[in-house]
């Protein structure tokens, strides 16, 4: 029995209703639970910020903070940039973004052919200090510019509640256990774990974060070294996993070889923390269903 095809009218109707993966080999040594990624590659732009970008883009335009004589800038390190360039150029908003220089020339080569220009900030300072340059050129002619700012914009987080955290529920309903996610923005947990525990069975929400302050999981923030998103509340996760940046590269590479899931290496550092807790949910013989999230490719 074959879907029918979805009809749609623009490109941003894609966004959302991304399918989700069971887990058979990386999780077969945890057969009495089962391991669930949600395939955010699936949106448009290749990543979980499609959904971010596209409703902070659509809140502002319909309460008059975004108006289309102004420049949509803000801060990232790469697929909130691709999604704002995407979704800029499908509803007619200009984008100006601040970028780490080092960050990939794929990431650049994309958000450009939608039109937007790039400001490189320095990249020994990271994210941090792509925020510090967008701030300061909002500070300096802010009438030119509408500042969406995704660390501190309730429209980051209402996005996964509204969409990632109703669609988990939709797909695996009360079986589920354990939602498991990094920290970034802090949208996705922040989101996704408000919509779970509305529900009645107890969910155990896992916030997953780089073990060191200098790690390579891009995307993901070590939160005591880092400016901490306004939009993060400590008291949503029930609590952080740290995960080292070699055990999130080998599941990259575990993911792609036995999975064929070709994902960046936040998503393998997400699937290595979903892992332990269901072998922790193995060991304890309560079975289980643990959720997590495959970010980008």
């Amino acid at each position: 029995m074959s879907a029918r095809a979805r009809r749609i009218e623009s490109v941003v109707d894609a966004v959302g209703d991304t399918p989700m993966m069971r887990l058979r080999r990386v999780a077969r040594h945890v057969p009495d639970v089962e391991v669930w990624v949600k395939l955010e590659f699936a949106n448009p732009g290749g990543s979980v910020k499609d959904r971010p970008a596209l409703r902070m883009n659509r809140d502002a335009l319909s309460d008059g903070r975004l108006t289309r004589d102004k420049i949509l800038i803000d801060s990232t390190s790469g697929n909130t940039g691709v999604a704002y360039s995407l979704y800029g150029a499908a509803l007619g908003v200009r984008v100006r973004l601040v970028m780490p220089s080092n960050v990939s020339k794929a990431r650049k080569d994309i958000a450009r052919s939608f039109g937007t220009e790039i400001i490189f900030s320095d990249p020994m300072e990271g994210s941090d200090g792509a925020i510090h340059v967008a701030r300061e050129l909002v500070a300096k002619d802010p009438e030119k510019y509408f500042y969406p700012d995704q660390y501190s914009n309730p429209s980051n987080w209402r996005a996964h509640y509204d969409g990632t955290g109703r669609e988990i529920l939709e797909a695996v309903g009360d079986r589920l256990t354990h939602f498991v996610t990094g920290l970034g923005t802090t949208g996705t947990m922040m989101g996704c774990t408000r919509r779970i525990k509305e529900q009645p069975r107890p969910v155990e929400c896992v916030a997953v974060e780089p073990s060191d302050a200098l790690h390579g999981l891009e995307g993901l923030k070590h939160l005591e070294s880092s400016l901490v998103p306004p939009i993060y509340d400590a008291h949503v996760p029930d609590r952080i996993l740290r995960v080292k940046t070699e055990d999130g590269w080998d599941m990259s590479d575990r993911l792609a070889r036995e999975e064929g899931l070709h994902v960046g290496h936040s998503s393998g550092a997400n699937v290595f923390a979903a892992l332990q807790i269901a072998e922790d949910a193995q060991r304890s013989g309560r079975g289980g269903c643990v959720v997590t999230i495959a970010c980008d490719r």
